[in-house]
């Protein structure tokens, strides 16, 4: 088992949770600064979303994209940069109809949900092979929309980090490896505790953990309360971490967290009694098969 482990920071998501944490990054100055801090602290990835700087709402606009990431490549080019995919895949019942989307509905095509990873090129970006109740609404990734999607982060020259919420969905994920649509080794990120998929507990991740292929490199995180006591279970079995204001916005207990650096900070401390260093970038790279910086 490697005495290092990579810590993925997810800055700030998609859900309405400014109004909550004002520690929420929401321009992309402010995502991009707070990804410096999160890399700074220990973090070897940092995973983005972006949002609307003016109503905070969740955004696809890939001119907050590339300020994002040239933000943070002007201060920082060892960083691993990690997009997400997962926006457009929305899907809200409308009413009286149901066949029609309502409102709060983002779907759109795969091509659409991968535009900013074919013109930014990260070394990482995630795919969400989940079809699910997300919450209140539906999160729809089909196996069709999943092939195309897969073929558009290849053509990028991109490895994806594949999200599973269930057991089901890494079966799915299996499925699409065996048809060559996803590249060996694999890289998967285990999402516990998000209503309504795995709960974020050891069984769970016992569980799915020993579902992955045999060569997958893997991480797995759990939200809200359970980001820490995950973080420790995980590290334990060998896997990689993530943590951050995307998943859970309290530092302890009433207490909320002050920025993404300071979650990260906190990781690093829960690694270091479990005789685990952080890995940095470089090393990150290595474990998650990506080429080295500038190969």
């Amino acid at each position: 088992m490697s005495s290092t482990t990579v810590i993925t920071c997810a800055l700030t998501g998609s859900f309405d949770t400014p109004r909550k944490n004002p520690a929420v990054p929401v321009s992309p100055e402010a995502i991009a600064r707070s990804a410096l801090e999160a890399a700074a602290a220990g973090a070897a990835v940092v995973h983005i979303h972006v949002r609307d700087p003016e109503t905070a709402a969740p955004s696809m606009e890939l001119a907050h994209y590339r300020e994002v990431v040239e933000r943070i490549r002007e201060k920082n080019d060892a960083v691993i940069l990690n997009l997400t995919t997962g926006a457009g895949g929305r899907f809200v019942p409308g009413d009286p109809d149901p066949a029609f989307a309502g409102p709060g509905t983002t779907f759109v095509a795969p091509e659409a949900r991968t535009r900013h990873v074919g013109a930014l090129r990260p070394e990482i970006c995630t795919l969400d092979v989940a079809t699910m109740n997300f919450g209140e609404h539906l999160f729809l990734n089909t196996p069709g929309h999943l092939r195309a999607m897969a073929g558009h982060i290849r053509d990028a020259g991109v490895k994806p980090e594949i999200e599973v919420f269930d057991l089901g969905q890494i079966e799915l994920a299996r499925h699409l490896i065996a048809e060559g649509h996803l590249a060996r080794p694999p890289l998967f990120q285990i999402c516990l505790g998000i209503p309504w998929g795995a709960p974020a507990t050891p069984e769970a991740l016992v569980a799915m953990r020993a579902r992955l292929p045999e060569d997958a490199v893997w991480s797995a995180f759990g939200i809200g309360r359970e980001e820490f006591p995950i973080l420790a279970v995980a590290a334990g079995m060998g896997g990689n971490v993530r943590v951050g204001l995307e998943d859970n916005l309290y530092l302890s207990r009433g207490t909320l967290a002050p920025s993404n650096a300071a979650l990260v900070e906190k990781a690093v401390s829960l690694l270091a009694h479990l005789d685990r260093e952080p890995a940095t970038p470089d090393q990150a790279r290595a474990i998650f098969g990506l080429a080295p910086r500038g190969g």
